[in-house]
């Protein structure tokens, strides 16, 4: 993309060097109004404020019990949570509702709508929103809108902040439908590990060895030579009262460093985990108690601390090999007859009282061992082609803050934009996100 601007020297805007010359430098205050009048959520539904944007609160949502004590908000509206740890939650409205006090309501009075919302969930505008926040502790920081409306924000001229929003729709349009292909295919593959994983741990990997009943419904058939125990005699619950380095703090497990279904361990630098939790040590399986159906089942090759939403489960090395414990704990059929024992109806969790007492079926250690290589080995390359998947989602990701960024701060010059007549192939998304990031 041309950039025909040319530029001002010299910016008010901390976050920007230069704007076109052409742009104004006005305070947050002047082109919105805030919206402050409080309803109940009786009369407007109620609302909440997510990085995706605004969208109708789930019935299971958590909820205060001050629901006649929340703001209005009207279609058109952006809202903002304020708090820092809430970063990037915020979007316009195209619902008539109600959010919870904690958010920021605004009307654009001399803004274009669709302009704003990209300009206010830019990369650059979201951080500079929670460096004017307040707090003791930096990642509990709330920003107030008598600190919001003093930012001094970009203005392109209305036409411009137009033809912006139809660039940036068109072109977010193409790489939201490129992401959302990619993560259906990574889906596709993880259930093809899935179904390795099942007919592994179920079934054993011998077609030709006898079976028998098991004498358990849900465990059905299982190989002949195998035995069935309940869970509780060799493997006990949450058993370490402190580490063995006390570097090891620094690991922490939640629930959303743990990919569903695949046993595998995401980066562990993202996530909203404070305080110690639970301790596990190297070799421990745990197991995701919360909304069992997600199958969030790990067993770490370090030492570390997890979410009390994880039970830490240590197996008797006599009898278990935690790979393959993990694998037979991630085994559709077990993940079914867990689920359907949890208790809450808003909450889902599975309790240690239900899983200790369940009778699994388990082959001999060795034989865990050859069942355990040859899962390794057959879901090796679906493995790797699913993080090669993921890394081209990251990359195309990247290259969709970055364009957002762009265009709502004048770096690229969009103003002879008009939509294609012609859909973009999904295919030049990657080519073009692979030529954003060499010339940037």
């Amino acid at each position: 993309m041309k950039n025909n601007h040319s530029y001002l020297n010299t910016s008010k805007i901390d976050w920007l060097n230069k704007i076109p010359n052409h742009w104004k430098e006005v305070r947050l205050g002047s082109v919105f109004n805030e919206r402050k009048e409080k309803v109940s959520d009786k009369d407007f539904p109620p609302l909440s404020v997510t990085k995706n944007g605004i969208v109708p609160q789930l019935e299971n949502a958590a909820k205060s019990n001050d629901g006649d004590n929340r703001k209005l908000v009207l279609s058109g509206d952006f809202a903002i949570n304020s708090r820092s740890d809430r970063k990037g939650s915020s979007g316009l409205s195209i619902y008539d509702g109600s959010v919870s006090l904690i958010n920021i309501v605004l009307k654009p009075i001399d803004i274009i709508p669709v302009f704003s919302q990209y300009l206010l969930k830019s990369y650059f505008f979201k951080e500079e929103y929670y460096r004017y926040g307040r707090g003791i502790v930096e990642d509990l920081w709330t920003t107030r809108y008598s600190e919001m409306k003093n930012m001094i924000i970009p203005l392109p001229p209305k036409q411009e902040q137009t033809t912006i929003a139809n660039f940036l729709d068109y072109k977010t349009e193409k790489i939201n439908r490129f992401i959302t292909k990619k993560k259906q295919l990574i889906e596709l593959l993880n259930e093809q590990k899935a179904a390795i994983i099942n007919q592994a741990v179920i079934k054993g990997i011998n077609p030709n060895v006898p079976m028998k009943d098991s004498g358990i419904e849900w465990l059905g058939e299982i190989p002949e030579h195998w035995e069935v125990r309940k869970l509780k005699y060799s493997v006990r619950l949450n058993m370490h009262t402190e580490f063995n380095n006390k570097e090891s703090i620094k690991n922490k497990i939640a629930l959303e460093n743990i990919e569903g279904k695949t046993g595998r361990i995401l980066a562990l630098n993202e996530n909203s985990f404070e305080g110690v939790g639970t301790i596990f040590k190297k070799g421990d399986v745990l197991f995701g108690k919360l909304r069992p159906y997600l199958a969030k089942v790990v067993s770490p090759n370090f030492e570390g601390s997890c979410v009390n939403e994880l039970l830490v489960l240590t197996p008797n090395r006599n009898d278990w090999n935690p790979k393959y414990l993990k694998y037979r704990m991630l085994a559709s059929d077990f993940i079914s007859i867990v689920d359907n024992s949890t208790y809450g109806a808003k909450m889902p969790r599975a309790s240690w009282n239900f899983i200790g007492t369940l009778k699994i079926s388990k082959p001999n250690k060795t034989e865990q061992s050859e069942i355990v290589r040859f899962i390794e080995k057959e879901t090796e390359l679906v493995s790797k082609t699913i993080i090669t998947i993921a890394k081209e989602i990251s990359l195309v990701e990247e290259y969709k803050t970055a364009l957002i960024a762009d265009a709502v701060t004048g770096k690229i010059d969009v103003r002879d934009f008009t939509i294609p007549k012609e859909d973009t192939l999904l295919a030049m998304v990657a080519e073009g996100a692979a030529n954003y990031k060499n010339t940037n």
